[in-house]
């Protein structure tokens, strides 16, 4: 499988904490990449490299086989890389559909065009097609996003990344503090995006939720990634122990969850 995302020997220090440490990682399309690892791994790090946030003391990135450098998170975004932090980053008094076209409005055409006047029958139609093709909780595209539950909340943020994100989608703890029916909608969401062949990174500290949905899992220890797992058939424990480093990847029975 070939990677559309791809670093080599990423290195990053704050001070005396050496945050990367020749770090590598890659994605392919239509596959969702499980990033775990305790606190201070080195995942966030890692994310905000691969996205245009943090620039790195060495190493390479690549997409679709060519080194690249995101120098702004505007960069990645015109590549088609998106992502959905764990606060979301919505406006709470904006709606569904404003948050989604927030900074890439649709402009009527013609002179009201010109004159600054967006064309918000379009957007509404965009941002429900884009909330009914993820099988997404929001019913209501004009509600202020403030009003609405957790799950419905993440809905947004996920529909509007995916909404710009046809190359590689990152979502950081995506079902963190939600409840075990929005949960399911946001694991199902994974599952569509990935279908629809863009490539999923999902950072969580879940195991379970991780292993519901990721194809491989990619374990960071100590700033450098230590293995990578394919999902099927592994188990929390292993997931565990190659976190922790009480499982190395030699010990890893590769037979059993191949």
């Amino acid at each position: 499988m070939t990677a559309i995302l791809e670093a080599r020997g990423l290195s990053r220090a704050f001070g005396h904490v050496q945050a990367l440490d020749h770090a590598d990682f890659d994605v392919a399309s239509g596959e969702v990449v499980a990033l775990i690892g305790d606190n201070g791994a080195g995942k966030s790090t890692m994310v905000k490299a691969l996205t245009g946030n943090l620039e790195v003391d060495s190493g390479e990135v690549f997409f679709h086989g060519e080194r690249v450098h995101f120098a702004t998170p505007q960069d990645a975004s015109e590549r088609g890389i998106e992502v959905v932090h764990q606060d979301l980053a919505l406006a709470p008094h904006l709606d569904p559909t404003q948050n989604m076209f927030l900074g890439r409005e649709i402009m009527r055409s013609g002179l009201a065009g010109r004159l600054g006047f967006m064309n918000e029958r379009r957007m509404r139609q965009d941002a429900r097609a884009a909330f009914s093709s993820l099988g997404s909780a929001v019913r209501s595209v004009t509600t202020p996003v403030g009003d609405m539950s957790g799950g419905q909340k993440q809905s947004v943020a996920i529909a509007r990344a995916v909404a710009w994100a046809n190359q590689v989608l990152f979502l950081d703890e995506p079902t963190a503090a939600l409840g075990v029916v929005q949960t399911r909608n946001v694991l199902d969401m994974i599952r569509r995006v990935r279908d629809q062949g863009v490539a999923v990174v999902l950072i969580s500290h879940s195991m379970p939720h991780v292993l519901a949905v990721a194809d491989r899992i990619q374990v960071l220890r100590l700033g450098r990634r230590v293995t990578t797992i394919p999902a099927e058939g592994a188990t929390v424990e292993q997931l565990v122990g190659a976190m922790t480093g009480a499982l190395d990847e030699h010990e890893i029975d590769r037979s059993e969850i191949a």
